[in-house]
């Protein structure tokens, strides 16, 4: 792990008191990245949370750690991100879903008498 690395880890650990550990998918997060890190822009705000490199000392790229600033969003983008309605951890980590939730649909307004 690289200084800044270390670094990174160190003053998210800091900052942000709830983290969660998430599993690197095979072949790399992908497009999923940048959706992942527009969530949480957009739910946390662009200063709410972080990521930092989390894999075992020597295996690089195998595991990210994200941090809140509360268990609320990190439950919700485990929710949202994780896979399937029983969040799935193996080694310590949660597993990236294959899929996308399903969207939602808005109802139609309705009248009221």
């Amino acid at each position: 792990m690289a200084a800044s690395s270390k670094l990174m880890i160190t003053e998210a650990e800091r900052r942000f008191p709830c983290r969660i550990k998430l599993a690197v998918p095979i072949g790399g997060f992908g497009e999923r990245l940048t959706a992942m890190q527009a969530w949480l822009d957009d739910n946390c705000g662009a200063d709410g949370w972080a990521m930092t490199p989390a894999g075992q000392r020597g295996v690089v790229n195998d595991a990210v750690a994200i941090y809140f600033f509360d268990a609320t969003s990190a439950a919700a983008f485990v929710g949202r991100w994780c896979t399937s309605t029983q969040t799935e951890i193996s080694d310590g980590a949660y597993r990236v879903r294959e899929d996308r939730p399903k969207q939602r649909i808005a109802t139609l307004p309705h009248k009221t008498l």
